[in-house]
């Protein structure tokens, strides 16, 4: 145990008191156990085979410390958002605090609840007591531990049996805070048989402050469900960002993933899958940008259980500058997932000479009858592209920035949500082209 880690469970002990469902049993155990993971294992270095490529001293040389309820009355969201009048469910978190004040009030079906998971821990804990880190683990170093420790609030969405949501859930977190701020999120979804949602959890700054965001989202699909999860990070670049997506699917239902990492200066996404049912389906689909000295680590791991499963993974990396994006995709075919089908791809776009990917693509079968392939490429711009249309009089900027959009097209169109694939569109746009050349090569690709 380093002095950080004892500083930390000081941290805790001051404010474990105030912690929502404190008084709760199987919560105080789960805290416990919490506590005597992280003191025996603490951060992972690069010396953890999962995080070989992430290196965190320049997190753990700072100490962070949880950030204070926001008054109702400082409480805001970023002026003129892409979300605006776009969509109808939306909860707002300010600093990892539920504030309903924010939140537009909207018509929900029966049997569908939406709300800060505090508030489910004071007044109905029962709920989560089987719910709540069943699928993490917290023996594992990293921060599942950490997150058990200081988790405050965080989204709590139930869908009933067949409950289908027409309009998107928006689950908006809101960073106001200091440089040593720490702002723990725990979400937690629950869909129940055939129901269906689309829910988007995205996470921006209002200030350039080097914070940590510590955010942890586990999501139950029963028989038949349905979710569309959308995981928008465009934190400060100065902030850290280090979240888990832990995700278990039973017969028939399909989970699809879409996970774009646009800011931040030191990003860690580990999204984990359990298809544990014939006939569970799983689309993962990433993007990630970077520039300057931005580290981003995408973790991803999908587990055949059962027989007659499937699974298709697209992740792509636009890296400039001296930044780097690591990518470990790693599918494990159980010996009783006969008849899995598995794709998993990854390619990463180099701008610099300075940029840096580390891939790392894994396939692990146990299994005689599967179906699974995957390959990775790192390489710049082709050559030849650019001199065909240098020799159509496309200048030579203009043509880099249209192949650069063309390599992020392919992850952009499988963007349901017009408003986010929007928004994706303006933030390259703003980076490798003008809005001009942006229209005119999206009329061109979608033609």
């Amino acid at each position: 145990m380093t002095a950080g880690h004892a500083s930390y469970a000081e941290d805790f002990r001051t404010v474990q008191a105030t912690l929502p469902g404190a008084g709760v049993p199987w919560l105080q155990q789960l805290r416990t156990n919490a506590m005597e993971s992280f003191l025996d294992s603490g951060f992972p270095t690069t010396r953890t085979e999962d995080w070989k490529y992430t290196d965190l001293r320049s997190l753990t040389r700072r100490h962070y410390r949880p950030a204070a309820r926001p008054q109702p009355a400082n409480c805001a969201v970023p002026a003129d958002p892409w979300w605006q009048d776009e969509l109808q469910h939306r909860l707002v978190f300010i600093d990892g605090y539920f504030v309903p004040e924010l939140c537009p009030p909207g018509p929900l079906l029966s049997g569908v609840t939406l709300t800060g998971l505090a508030r489910v821990l004071e007044e109905q804990p029962d709920l989560l007591e089987h719910r709540l880190g069943r699928n993490t683990d917290l023996e594992q170093p990293g921060f599942n531990a950490f997150n058990t420790l200081f988790m405050r609030d965080g989204a709590y969405i139930s869908l009933g049996d067949g409950a289908v949501l027409d309009q998107p859930v928006h689950l908006l977190f809101v960073s106001t805070g200091t440089d040593a701020s720490l702002r723990p999120v725990r979400n937690i979804i629950v869909a129940g048989p055939d129901s269906h949602a689309t829910v988007i959890e995205s996470y921006v700054a209002l200030n350039d402050a080097a914070g940590l965001t510590s955010a942890v989202t586990e999501i139950s699909l029963e028989t038949g469900a349905h979710i569309e999860h959308y995981k928008l990070e465009e934190e400060s670049a100065s902030a850290s960002h280090i979240a888990g997506i832990y995700v278990t699917q039973d017969r028939d239902s399909r989970f699809d993933s879409h996970n774009i990492a646009l800011g931040g200066q030191l990003v860690r996404n580990d999204l984990q899958v359990a298809l544990n049912g014939p006939g569970a389906a799983t689309t993962l689909n990433g993007l990630t940008v970077t520039r300057g000295r931005q580290h981003v680590d995408n973790h991803t791991r999908v587990d055949h259980n059962e027989p007659q499963a499937r699974s298709d993974e697209w992740y792509r990396g636009i890296l400039d500058d001296r930044s780097r994006a690591v990518f470990n995709g790693r599918i494990v075919v159980h010996p009783d997932a006969q008849q899995t089908v598995s794709h998993q791809h990854n390619h990463n776009l180099l701008l610099s000479g300075d940029a840096e990917a580390d891939a790392k693509p894994q396939l692990e079968i146990h299994a005689n009858d599967v179906q699974c392939t995957h390959g990775c490429t790192v390489g710049q711009l082709d050559e030849e592209a650019l001199f065909y249309f240098r020799s159509r009089g496309v200048d030579a900027t203009t043509a880099r920035n249209f192949l650069v959009y063309a390599f992020a097209a392919d992850v952009l169109e499988r963007i349901r949500i017009r408003p986010v694939r929007r928004m994706l569109e303006r933030r390259l746009a703003g980076r490798f082209m003008e809005t001009e050349a942006l229209d005119f090569l999206r009329d061109r690709l979608s033609g």
